[in-house]
């Protein structure tokens, strides 16, 4: 059950549709534990397939849960049926990953033509393993 404390049960089953339509949700197995408006949460196991040459968690496998994750934060303030692109991205690794992942995206500013979200990816010990920020441009006005 996804916890939200700010939409309803509609605007939920809405966002989960969109979200499951997403093939990678299914492919990295995505798990959303929170959608509130403006912030999404979502638990991401880690599967050995995915690791990188340290055998950790594989940066560009984090930036694609960063992506996703902060989208699906920018949807659920400006519709989960808007069409959206991300126009710029940045990511910063600030330590080696071994564990699921938790990651925390919240929207900074929801405009009509630009949205900007960030991401907090944590391990299971809580500890900040990566931070994000993507922007994001509606393909309709």
């Amino acid at each position: 059950m996804v916890q939200t404390s700010t939409l309803d049960a509609k605007e939920i089953n809405s966002m989960l549709g969109r979200i499951n339509s997403v093939p990678i949700t299914e492919t990295l197995k995505m798990q959303i534990l929170r959608l509130d408006r403006g912030e999404c949460e979502a638990l991401i196991p880690r599967d050995i397939m995915w690791d990188g040459i340290f055998q950790t968690f594989h940066g560009g496998i984090l930036a694609t849960i960063a992506d996703s994750i902060t989208c699906w934060a920018i949807l659920t303030k400006i519709g989960s049926d808007r069409k959206v692109a991300t126009t710029d991205f940045n990511i910063r690794f600030l330590r080696p990953c071994k564990t699921d992942v938790r990651c925390v995206a919240k929207v900074i500013r929801a405009g009509r033509t630009l949205s900007l979200a960030e991401a907090e990816i944590y391990d299971m010990n809580d500890k900040l393993v990566a931070v994000s920020q993507v922007n994001y441009i509606s393909l309709e006005s």
